[in-house]
């Protein structure tokens, strides 16, 4: 029997239990099994998927939207779109298209946004995306410390600093985050605050473990030397290698990263739809949450 055509295929909305069909996915593009991400993008956002006629309970084609604040009408502000993938088999057949297009559809009024991938970047932009920034992946295994600024101490951030981090959160990234932030205690391995000698706190970060690296991600701080201690911390704290995704607006941080053991030229091109710019300050936005989540 012939497979239906991608355009007669349904799109559904998945939920937890298709976890195991979201990593064979990523499995069959060559991408890692990451559970532990994939768990927190199917908590945090939607994802959606369109259901392999020839493997019960598995997928085709999948990807998942997670909305940033809120208005008055209670839609999004804004949407990251993410994890977008279709099996090998079915490439080159239009599914990659359909589910952008289903991703825009289900956006709304929102603006949606995402990390592009060199071999994805072509269909976005075909799609209305425009490139907004660049992220460099760099990996290795962190050398040397870097103290704190003088005034300036990290320690573990505990349940009361939550506030604090939330508001600095909203000027760095420039909107609400509330609840993928509440999430950070569990979903890290380490998760850390700077703390001025006046008790202010003026940055946090957080590392999270996937397969075969540590993530370090988000990093948000008032200048570079509270994110370059920040960063010291995580990773010294860390065993075996450790992953930054480094925006190239932020060449300072990028030299000492490599000048401290990281390295890499994979390139990811940040990309949005329908506004001119992704909000906050990159100026204090030092690493994204996750590639997946901006």
């Amino acid at each position: 029997m012939t497979e239906p055509s991608p355009a007669e295929l349904p799109v559904r909305r998945l939920t937890l239990d298709d976890l195991p069909a979201c990593l064979d996915l990523a499995e069959d593009r060559g991408w890692q099994r990451e559970e532990h991400k994939w768990r927190l993008l199917l908590s945090v956002g939607q994802g959606y998927g369109i259901d392999a006629p020839d493997r019960p309970g598995g997928l085709l084609a999948a990807f998942v939207l997670t909305p940033y604040g809120a208005r008055p009408d209670g839609s999004a502000e804004y949407t990251c779109v993410s994890m977008v993938l279709v099996a090998e088999r079915r490439a080159r057949q239009g599914l990659g298209r359909r589910m952008m297009r289903h991703a825009i559809a289900e956006s709304g009024s929102a603006v949606p946004f995402l990390t592009a991938t060199p071999s994805g970047r072509p269909l976005y932009e075909e799609l209305g995306f425009r490139d907004v920034g660049s992220l460099v992946l760099l990996s290795g295994t962190f050398t040397g410390e870097h103290p704190p600024p003088s005034g300036t101490s990290v320690r573990a951030a505990t349940a009361t600093d939550l506030p604090t981090v939330l508001a600095l959160d909203a000027v760095a990234f420039g909107t609400d985050r509330t609840e993928l932030l509440t999430r950070l205690p569990s979903f890290a391995s380490r998760f850390v605050v700077a703390e001025n000698s006046a008790g202010d706190l003026t940055g946090f970060a957080a590392a999270w473990p996937n397969p075969t690296v540590t993530v370090v991600g988000p990093v948000v701080a008032d200048d570079l030397a509270t994110a370059r201690a920040l960063t010291a911390d995580l990773c010294t704290r860390t065993e075996g290698p450790v992953r930054f995704d480094v925006d190239t607006r932020h060449e300072e941080l990028h030299d000492w990263l490599r000048a401290h053991g990281l390295d890499g030229d994979y390139r990811c091109s940040l990309m949005i739809r329908s506004a001119d710019d992704l909000p906050g300050d990159i100026g204090r936005r030092f690493a994204p949450y996750s590639v997946a989540l901006g």
